[in-house]
């Protein structure tokens, strides 16, 4: 049995899942300046609202605090397509119980998070315990091609304001502040390592590596990687 940390009530703010909701809608659209990119923003799509809206209503319905896990930016076959990180339509039909009027293929980095939810303990017990968002978040396209936001230094360095307001704003749904873990332990947990220092937005943040590159280039050894997720997940939050 994995175990809690304490809850801090906020009984004056919407719950969890509403500022989630919120954010994804209102957030501003930047008008990307750097030549050859853009934005895919699945959330003004009817169908990608109402997914969205069932999912965090449904596993959000509180005001917990969570240890939160920052990914990259999403995917277009993943959190591109359905509006919620490392999550395909698949996932969404198969294990949350959400059908969904979506196609698309089977995308790795959602495959193995939700390989590792169920070792975890399944969807109720995991996204009651933890809240996976992005860096920034909307998907980045060139060429037709998912980017990385630290891919391109222009690219960073535009979007690097837009990234602390992101931060911030989700931060704000009700995250633990003592630490956080980071999807992504290159690039991403340099990045973030950078802004955390000046910014105060975390105590430590915690690398490990990206379900991506696992599934790419350490397949034969997914239970090991599934294991150490969990693990590292689990450790900070049982409390002490």
């Amino acid at each position: 049995m994995v175990g809690r940390f304490p809850v801090q009530a906020r009984n004056t703010e919407p719950i969890f899942g509403e500022q989630v909701i919120s954010f994804l809608q209102t957030f501003p659209r930047p008008l990307i300046q750097t030549p050859g990119f853009s934005i895919m923003d699945p959330y003004q799509q009817p169908a990608v609202a109402e997914i969205t809206r069932q999912f965090y209503i449904r596993f959000y319905p509180d005001d917990r605090q969570r240890l939160f896990l920052f990914g990259i930016n999403p995917g277009r076959y993943g959190g591109g397509v359905t509006g919620i990180p490392f999550t395909d339509p698949w996932a969404l039909r198969e294990k949350c119980g959400i059908e969904v009027g979506l196609t698309g293929q089977r995308e790795l980095s959602a495959d193995f998070i939700y390989r590792m939810i169920d070792r975890y303990g399944g969807v109720e017990t995991f996204w009651r315990d933890c809240y996976i968002g992005a860096v920034f978040p909307f998907a980045l396209i060139r060429g037709g091609k998912n980017i990385n936001y630290y891919d391109d230094r222009q690219l960073q360095t535009e979007l690097t304001p837009a990234i602390v307001d992101s931060l911030t704003r989700q931060i704000a749904f009700g995250a633990r502040r003592d630490v956080a873990i980071v999807i992504g332990g290159g690039k991403n947990f340099d990045y973030l390592t950078r802004l955390n220092a000046e910014h105060h937005f975390f105590d430590r943040l915690v690398p490990i590596d990206h379900p991506r590159f696992i599934m790419q280039y350490r397949r034969k050894r997914l239970d090991e990687y599934i294991v150490r997720y969990v693990d590292t997940i689990s450790d900070l939050v049982r409390p002490d």
